[in-house]
């Protein structure tokens, strides 16, 4: 991979677009941001305190997507359709993305990559942080696409993980993305809704009891549609999901489970929250595909998370720490309680 295009230039695009540009690699970034744009003309991209490195920085509208080069999809998913419209179908569309989106079903098998470290762009610019230490998996999303892709989505494969050998992240080849990407969302479709309803970062998704017990109790419920689905879950973070799930079954050990997510959450935040005042999340991709998979299996905090998350894009609510008493009333508090000790 000589050219890669990043389309998304916030936290995980700058992160991995930086590790590609100090791999040699010729980047450019393509965002509808044009003060971040003019910052990365003028400063270029950065992780951390490293040295700055330029690339080429230019607006969705003028940009002009190529079958001959790789586009790393990293931006929300609600923005796909934009980016579907213009992209070539024999295009080679890498997504890292937390959600799941259904409308690139159809484009499988494909690369695709799920980051369990945080990453957070400065406004306005193209100098990211990495708030939280993790890995990116990358892997290939199976389907029932052409096979004689197989070969060249492993030389494609191989050929990103060595570029991003020196990245400030650490990356792992795994057989199958999917495992992992429904482990993140596991935890992400509990963090997102409550955190971006009440205006909390994530750690102090820890520190309000109420918001801590509908964290557990979602949790709970993630993996139980999971598990109902026959869908595999790999390792992401402390604990595999198998671990959380006996843990939170007993009111003992749920201070130690904690201790363990409390480092990885605090001071990192929750990009849901400014997207609710724009009137729309990936709660659609979140809990909205959680409610889809579940089918017969009963996900009553999750319906109404997602009833909440959309009255509050359609009615503009400003995220506040009274949403979860509006969350926890009389019908609820029963099974906040059953599930979250």
């Amino acid at each position: 991979m000589n050219q890669v295009d990043v389309v998304g230039a916030g936290g995980i695009g700058c992160a991995v677009g930086y590790a590609l540009c100090s791999a040699g690699v010729r980047v450019t970034f393509i965002d509808t941001d044009e003060e971040k744009l003019d910052w990365g003309r003028s400063h270029g991209v950065c992780v951390d305190q490293r040295p700055a490195l330029s690339a080429e920085f230019i607006t969705f509208e003028s940009w002009a997507p190529s079958s001959r080069k790789p586009v790393l999809l990293c931006t929300k998913c609600y923005v796909n359709p934009t980016v579907l419209a213009r992209f070539p179908s024999d295009g080679r569309l890498i997504p890292i993305q937390n959600g799941f989106d259904r409308s690139l079903d159809d484009r499988r098998p494909f690369l695709e990559g799920i980051a369990s470290f945080v990453s957070e762009c400065t406004p306005g610019q193209t100098h990211t942080r990495i708030t939280r230490a993790g890995r990116l998996h990358l892997g290939v999303r199976k389907g029932d696409g052409a096979p004689n892709r197989s070969s060249a989505l492993q030389k494609d494969l191989g050929e990103l993980a060595a570029q991003l050998r020196t990245a400030p992240f650490q990356v792992q080849v795994v057989p199958d993305i999917l495992p992992y990407k429904h482990t993140k969302l596991m935890y992400n479709a509990a963090i997102g809704p409550v955190a971006a309803a009440a205006g909390l970062d994530n750690g102090q998704l820890l520190a309000v009891p109420q918001a801590r017990r509908w964290f557990f109790g979602l949790l709970q419920e993630n993996y139980r549609i999971l598990i109902a689905a026959g869908v595999a879950l790999g390792k992401v973070g402390p604990f595999h999901p198998d671990t959380v799930h006996r843990i939170l079954r007993h009111t003992s050990l749920t201070r130690m489970l904690s201790w363990a997510f409390y480092p990885t959450l605090r001071r990192t935040y929750c990009s849901m929250n400014a997207d609710l005042l724009k009137g729309q999340t990936e709660i659609d991709c979140y809990n909205g595909y959680l409610i889809d998979l579940a089918r017969n299996c009963p996900c009553p905090l999750n319906q109404r998370v997602y009833k909440m998350i959309k009255r509050m894009e359609r009615d503009r609510i400003h995220p506040n720490v009274r949403m979860l008493d509006q969350m926890n009333d009389e019908q609820f508090r029963p099974l906040v309680d059953e599930v979250a000790p």
